[in-house]
């Protein structure tokens, strides 16, 4: 028997573990025993590694299309295929954990699941309701959408940036403005910057995710955490994963640049950067995904499985866009009126 796997059954009946995030341990679901998941090394989870380009991880490994692993619970023979690191056994609906012998590059860390499964749709519930303009039956046909719990693949990078730049600012107005050339240079440090590690991590996913992060929540990678929940192993190397999150960062550092500048209508025109001092993590992140359909257009709305922050796709009702555009329009005819009336003699 793998570790993964035995660390899945209940100790009292032998019956199939889920994760709990109510309780944040293994729940029994035959018997309702509990076990809980923390360790003495919990407070090492945030522990980062230094980056070497010459280490063995330079590449990523040859991972085979599908993957054979045994249910423990019935015996049934479940087949992972493509990036999944957790599932359910066909046979007896169990949850099942690829062994780590199989995973690829292994995560460190993750940050479990706070939000059960019966909070999530309450989320949703009241994201929907916040949004203007939306349908009358959108929350009715959200409902009737397929909800998943998903660890999903990330990095956190930690770096110093040595920036040369050279910019532009605007000096004076009207006839009189001109623009003026400025070099400088300055230092930027990163500090757990979150960068997915997967090309099936979409921006709705990552902005559902990224916001207040703290590493003191992550909790070494255990099997038991992903029992109940899908999950996607991370297949980048460092170097890939650096190279994916350059975009963002060289955002990041040409607003640092306009900062550093401090002038009205700065435009970088030119960065030179050196970097230093690279720490990463490759970590997962819960996030509750619900697809659904309006008009056969295919929409999700995210869920932190964090703190319940919540984003998603949503359709707009055409009239009631029409009935707030006659709004606005009859609003501002009318401040207009009254502004000249003021202003008569």
């Amino acid at each position: 028997m793998s570790i993964a796997q035995s660390d899945l059954l209940c100790q009292s009946c032998a019956g199939q573990c889920a994760f709990d995030p109510a309780h944040q341990g293994l729940t029994c679901t035959h018997c309702g025993t509990r076990r809980s998941l923390a360790t003495p090394w919990d407070t090492q989870a945030a522990a980062e590694t230094r980056y070497n380009p010459g280490a063995n991880d330079a590449t990523a490994p040859a991972l085979p299309e599908s993957i054979h692993c045994h249910c423990e619970t019935c015996g049934g023979e479940v087949t992972f295929t493509g990036p999944a690191l957790s599932t359910h056994c066909p046979y007896c609906d169990g949850p099942v954990v690829m062994t780590s012998a199989a995973e690829g590059f292994r995560a460190m860390a993750l940050i479990p699941f706070r939000v059960p499964a019966e909070a999530a749709p309450d989320h949703i519930t009241q994201w929907i309701k916040g949004r203007l303009c939306a349908p009358n039956d959108l929350s009715a046909t959200s409902s009737e959408g397929r909800i998943a719990g998903l660890y999903a693949p990330f990095w956190t990078f930690d770096s110093t940036e040595f920036v040369r730049y050279t910019a532009t600012y605007r000096r004076g107005s009207g006839d009189k403005a001109r623009r003026v050339r400025v070099s400088g240079s300055l230092q930027v440090h990163f500090d757990d910057m979150l960068a997915p590690a997967s090309d099936h991590v979409t921006p709705l996913i990552r902005d559902g995710i990224l916001h207040d992060f703290d590493p003191r929540r992550l909790r070494p990678y255990r099997a038991g955490y992903l029992a109940g929940f899908a999950a996607e192993r991370h297949r980048q190397s460092v170097a890939e994963g650096l190279a994916s999150n350059e975009a963002d960062k060289h955002l990041l550092l040409r607003n640092r640049v306009r900062d550093h500048v401090g002038k009205p209508a700065t435009r970088v025109s030119q960065m030179d950067t050196d970097t230093s001092g690279i720490h990463y993590r490759r970590i997962l992140l819960p996030v509750w995904i619900l697809h659904y359909s309006y008009g056969d257009k295919p929409m999700k709305v995210v869920v932190s499985g964090i703190d319940g922050r919540t984003y998603g796709e949503r359709p707009f009702s055409r009239m009631k866009l029409l009935r707030a555009s006659a709004i606005f329009a009859a609003a501002a005819v009318a401040f207009g009126f009254l502004w000249g009336y003021a202003g008569a003699p």
